[in-house]
């Protein structure tokens, strides 16, 4: 089980490291959380390095994919070299995307017809681009979900897990990382935001996913 971060120049910590702090809560020798950027590595708007763990191809070959937010992303979207590395399908995959990485999956055309989820700064180019942008932190429909606001990531981790494991292991998960004397309440509000989206009638199980 693959599970990559789209992470590009000037991304923001909260959305892929946040993610993957979660997603590695999930202790199983199959899978595999990774950083997937289009460098060997990336600086952070905050100027934080990192190096990638797998390349742009390997992720659109993963079982999920959760993009990333940042600095550049209409940068990142102008690059039509580059997004033509990403070959993304929710028909194989689960794809995620948090904040301005909502505009990537609206402009590969994979929000078509759905609306979605970002922060405010980004709100305008994801309309620009035809999509109805929803006021609250997380949607989802079928494989293809979106969030809105950096702490909103641990909604992006706990559904992906849910949806590739189990609800309990997602609990699980966002049982871990919650603040002491509130990790009931966490993660109770945490499931109340993605719960109504695990039996999306139109979610299907991606191919590769294992047993």
């Amino acid at each position: 089980m693959h599970i990559a971060i789209l992470t590009f120049e000037g991304y923001n910590e909260l959305d892929s490291l946040i993610a993957l702090g979660v997603l590695n809560r999930v202790k199983k020798a199959d899978w595999r959380i990774s950083i997937a950027s289009p460098e060997p590595r990336v600086r952070s708007m905050n100027g934080v390095v990192i190096e990638s763990m797998a390349t742009l191809e390997e992720a659109s070959a993963a079982d999920a994919v959760i993009v990333g937010s940042g600095r550049h992303t209409r940068e990142v979207v102008a690059d039509q070299e580059l997004m033509a590395r990403l070959r993304l399908d929710p028909f194989r995959q689960l794809l995620a995307a948090q904040c301005s990485g909502t505009l990537v999956l609206a402009k590969l055309g994979l929000l078509d017809g759905v609306s979605a989820c970002t922060d405010v700064t980004t709100k305008p180019w994801v309309q620009e681009a035809g999509v109805d942008v929803l006021n609250q932190p997380f949607f989802a429909k079928g494989n293809v979900a979106t969030a809105g606001g950096c702490l909103a990531s641990q909604y992006l981790a706990a559904w992906v897990i849910a949806r590739l494991d189990s609800v309990e292991a997602a609990e699980s998960a966002l049982d871990y990382v919650a603040p002491v004397g509130e990790k009931e309440v966490y993660v109770a509000r945490a499931m109340r935001n993605i719960s109504p989206y695990l039996h999306d009638e139109l979610a299907t199980v991606p191919a590769g996913r294992n047993g």
